[in-house]
């Protein structure tokens, strides 16, 4: 393997492993009640609609056109708003509520607690699958900086661990509240970040050959539809059932100016011919 190749997965290592240092602010401390939950899910949203609009969908209308840019965009609305009919998930619907309270209050505890942990896992394991589609151009970037020199990939490597720890803390919460397991949590976490390294070696080794520049700025374009549809149709709904409305939405602006700080200081520590 090029020594080039080499020191790029090392630097993406450093910021893609760093979502395990979120996870372990999560497990090293106990579950949180539910309207702390749906705090956090607030803020998790903010974060993914961050990325989904003022990161991959910016970056998409700006590559590739406001025209183009928004059909690859809403191609990837329309796409998981028909995938998501076929997957099987669990609801929080009045009339269920209704009949719960039918019940005996333990059984109706046991099984709303039941729904809200599938519910929760559910929308953690949405949160892995988006920041993982995420991560993939930071690891491009990571090795088209450090093809620059070292101090570039260092201070990228380094700009991006510290913009990934929120985004283990995201993912490894909802999966630790849904499953009680921490090693759970952590794994899975650590699984998102480690999309880093393999957009290094896509980019490296498959992209320059077989992809258009014009197509993966699509695709990400579509990536950020699939986040934005995710996040609204699923993670939304959740932080309101938990937190309160007020709160919730609350909490996702406060993620959102999070991400958006974040990304704007990653994009500084690039050079002016790079972009994420």
């Amino acid at each position: 393997m090029d020594s080039q190749v080499l020191v790029a997965l090392a630097l993406s290592l450093v910021g893609g492993l760093s979502t395990s240092i979120g996870a372990l602010f999560v497990v090293l401390n106990r579950a949180p009640n539910l309207k702390m939950l749906g705090l956090l899910q607030g803020f998790a949203a903010g974060l993914m609609l961050s990325i989904s609009f003022f990161d991959l969908a910016h970056n998409a209308l700006n590559s590739i056109g406001f025209l183009k840019g928004n059909i690859w965009f809403f191609a990837g609305v329309v796409f998981f708003a028909i995938v998501v009919n076929f997957i099987p998930e669990p609801t929080l619907g009045p009339s269920s509520d209704a009949k719960d309270k039918k019940k005996s209050e333990d059984e109706g505890g046991k099984d709303m607690m039941k729904k809200h942990r599938r519910q929760v896992l559910f929308s953690g394991i949405i949160t892995a699958v988006g920041i993982s589609l995420h991560n993939f151009p930071e690891g491009m970037a990571v090795f088209l900086g450090s093809i620059k020199g070292l101090r570039v990939g260092l201070n990228l490597a380094l700009a991006i661990a510290l913009h990934n720890i929120p985004e283990g803390v995201a993912v490894a919460l909802p999966v630790y509240f849904a499953t009680q397991s921490k090693w759970q949590a952590f794994k899975l976490a650590t699984l998102s970040g480690l999309a880093e390294p393999l957009g290094v070696i896509l980019v490296a080794y498959i992209f320059p050959t077989s992809l258009h520049p014009e197509i993966l700025e699509g695709l990400l374009g579509s990536v950020g539809g699939v986040m934005a549809f995710l996040t609204l149709h699923e993670m939304l709904p959740l932080a309101f059932d938990y937190a309160g409305q007020k709160q919730a939405v609350k909490a996702v602006f406060l993620g959102m100016a999070f991400m958006s700080a974040s990304l704007y200081f990653l994009e500084i520590s690039l050079p002016k011919e790079m972009s994420l």
